[in-house]
């Protein structure tokens, strides 16, 4: 079996090794969506992965709540994320973005109008705005007419990811997120072409897959699916097959990679008791698949891949603290404790303060 360091392709991306960068939000752009220089910093820190997945990043306004996080539908986003791409390539690393739009998991005070999902149904709980917390709202369901202008917005997002220099593009259908309020029962309540069947609840994902795909090529684009347990509220009542049918049609597609957060009983950020959908996944998706969600151990990963479910692993909080996670897991060395109150602070302290080990051995 192949061990975490040795390389993987990924699509159009040679990768030198299998220790993939997970998205992870940090809340370090401006009050519009616009990359600042400290991510340049971040992002080069750690070009040592595999692959960087991106944080999380706007394709819209409407689909962007959350305070500080970057977006991609904007020029001043594209001439900001550019240093960030020539950066990390220019560290020997490569880099993909996240495109997402957050559907019902947003406040109108930061996107400025109603919510929009599969069906008109809140999140419990609290949304994130630049006011602080405030209660979720009521989304609107899109209406069937307004489904092109959110393919347009998935391609434009793409168009701007390459123009700004990333190799590739992947496509944010997890975590309670909008295409996951589409895929999964408890949150799509439709009764036309887009709700009821399985076929129908996946028609969203297939669709902004192909439209994304028309702009990169496949071999530039990988998805995210978080297919075991609830979500931001978001869950299934037969989660196989579900996902197994996503999966088959991601398959179909072509798409360089799937990505899945796969929390388990005893997970450290959201946890479930419902099994892991990988080893079926497995057997229907026929490309590159990385799994996520508590590897946080070099032994834990590896055993991973061992049994054959997956071709590499995503890490996200160890990078955080670690920034040279994948030198640090070769050669045995401790990993640094992150701090959970920096995690979406807009400063430098707990974002590119992390020392790489040899500094901090220093």
């Amino acid at each position: 079996m192949p061990s975490l360091f040795d390389s993987i392709t990924l699509g159009a991306v040679d990768a030198p090794n299998r220790i993939i960068m997970a998205p992870l939000t940090r809340g370090r752009a401006d009050r519009d969506a616009v990359p600042t220089d400290m991510m340049v910093d971040y992002y080069t820190q750690r070009a040592s992965a595999g692959l960087i997945i991106s944080e999380a990043t706007g394709i819209s306004r409407e689909g962007l709540g959350w305070p500080f996080a970057p977006g991609l539908w904007t020029d001043a986003q594209v001439a900001a994320w550019k240093p960030v791409t020539d950066s990390v390539h220019a560290a020997g690393g490569r880099i993909v973005a996240q495109l997402w739009h957050m559907g019902r998991q947003v406040h109108s005070s930061v996107i400025g109008g109603q919510p929009v999902s599969s069906s008109a149904t809140a999140t419990e709980g609290q949304a994130h705005t630049f006011e602080g917390k405030q209660d979720f709202e009521v989304a609107r369901p899109l209406e069937l007419n307004e489904i092109p202008r959110l393919l347009n917005d998935y391609e434009l997002a793409t168009k701007n990811a390459l123009a700004a220099g990333f190799d590739g593009v992947q496509i944010h259908a997890a975590n309670g997120y909008l295409i996951d309020q589409f895929l999964r029962d408890n949150a799509n309540l439709r009764t036309d072409e887009y709700g009821g069947s399985i076929d129908n609840r996946v028609r969203l994902l297939r669709e902004v897959a192909e439209r994304v795909i028309s702009v990169a090529g496949a071999d530039r684009v990988s998805v995210r699916l978080s297919p075991n347990g609830d979500s931001q509220g978001v869950d299934d009542s037969n989660p196989e097959p579900l996902f197994t049918a996503a999966a088959k049609a991601l398959s179909d597609l072509g798409i360089a990679f799937l990505e899945l957060r796969e929390p388990g009983p005893d997970g450290t950020f959201g946890k479930t008791d419902v099994p892991k959908l990988s080893p079926a996944i497995r057997k229907v998706f026929k490309g590159v698949l990385v799994v996520n969600s508590d590897y946080d151990t070099l032994e834990k990963a590896q055993a991973e891949l061992d049994k054959g479910d997956a071709d590499a692993i995503s890490f996200g909080r160890p990078f955080i603290a670690n920034p040279d996670l994948p030198e640090r897991l070769r050669d045995g060395a401790p990993l640094a404790k992150d701090d959970a109150k920096t995690w979406y602070s807009q400063g430098p302290e707990g974002y590119i303060d992390y020392p790489a080990l040899e500094t901090a051995n220093a």
